[in-house]
């Protein structure tokens, strides 16, 4: 049984159809629409007109094979779930968008074996270029120097120096963090944070401790390192408190763990800001906006470092190839928990 062509449907323009009305060859159309130089400016203007004219629109995967690309690029991911690998992912996501870029997107869910099923796919797909994201900062095995794509690793860096690494730059972070609390009047602070098996958690600490050493001040005790979690936070705190009870700032190495000091504060009698100052990291928004009072934190920018990868992605494709850790700069967001001394 043969079907004829619905004549009440239009059929879209072909590039011969905007030779065809520009007056020129197939060649000359092509060579014009795709900004080629050989093309006299006057010819590419009434070509350009005679498509814009018959809605023209070239085939984007002809084009790309003729070019020797697709148009797309792959993001390949450890931990689609987390808390820190969505902003990242969607920011990228918004850059390539920007660029009419085909995404596909991969969950290795941390294991290395479905990760290189998922690049062998990728590759098989002839994708442009590869982004892999980590669910944590700490470096991870780099997917090695014979790929025949370029890649950018984010947030979590390569171990090898020759691949280029897109991640914020937490020591910093931690600066900044303790430079707020002593703009606020603080000068007893001490810092209550995560698993110190977390570069991120060791990081912070030193940026911390950095910030307090440069202002001629040290930490009230040592750093306290834990789980990350509100009842790490919670148990810190009654500990802190029974033995230096004269702290006037706590900075906490998550949201998570700022919820739970705050809860110890109040219940010993103290008031956050007026008693002590309380900050958090990562600025998760339903824990910040759910504190009474709203939760300071120190956001990581990690949209700013999705677009960042993909970026640079975008170069390495067009041959500006770049290697090494670049880390990008964080920011306080400011709210009631870290109100100045009256």
């Amino acid at each position: 049984m043969t079907q004829t062509a619905d004549p009440s449907r239009p059929q879209p323009a072909t590039l011969n159809d905007v030779a065809r009305l520009a007056g020129v060859s197939i060649a000359t159309a092509s060579k014009a629409l795709n900004g080629r130089s050989q093309v006299r400016a006057e010819t590419r203007q009434r070509v350009i007109e005679a498509a814009e004219r018959l809605s023209f629109r070239p085939n984007q995967l002809a084009r790309g094979l003729l070019a020797g690309r697709t148009g797309t690029v792959g993001l390949l991911t450890s931990d689609l779930e987390g808390r820190f690998s969505i902003p990242i992912l969607m920011g990228a996501e918004d850059a390539f968008g920007a660029g009419e870029v085909a995404v596909f997107l991969c969950d290795a869910r941390g294991d290395s074996i479905r990760e290189q099923h998922h690049v062998r796919a990728l590759l098989g797909r002839r994708v442009d270029g590869l982004i892999v994201v980590g669910s944590r900062t700490d470096p991870r095995p780099s997917l090695g120097r014979e790929l025949a794509v370029p890649v950018v690793y984010a947030y979590a860096p390569s171990d090898d120096p020759a691949d280029l690494s897109i991640v914020p730059d937490n020591v910093d972070a931690g600066r900044m963090a303790v430079g707020h609390l002593l703009a606020c009047g603080r000068t007893r602070i001490a810092h209550i944070t995560g698993d110190p098996g977390y570069l991120a958690a060791r990081e912070r600490a030193e940026g911390a401790r950095a910030a307090l050493a440069d202002a001629g001040l040290c930490l009230v005790g040592e750093p306290r390192f834990g789980a990350w979690s509100e009842g790490w936070g919670r148990a810190s705190t009654a500990l802190l408190l029974d033995q230096q009870p004269d702290v006037d700032a706590v900075l906490c190495g998550s949201d998570q763990i700022a919820r739970g000091v705050m809860d110890v504060l109040r219940e010993r009698g103290l008031r956050v800001p007026e008693d002590v100052s309380v900050m958090g990291f990562d600025n998760w928004q339903v824990l910040t906006s759910g504190s009474r009072p709203h939760l300071t934190s120190v956001d990581m920018n990690l949209e700013q470092v999705g677009r960042a990868a993909a970026q640079a992605l975008f170069g390495a494709i067009g041959g500006a190839t770049r290697s090494g850790v670049e880390a990008l700069p964080c920011r306080v967001v400011i709210r009631g928990s870290t109100a100045p001394l009256s």
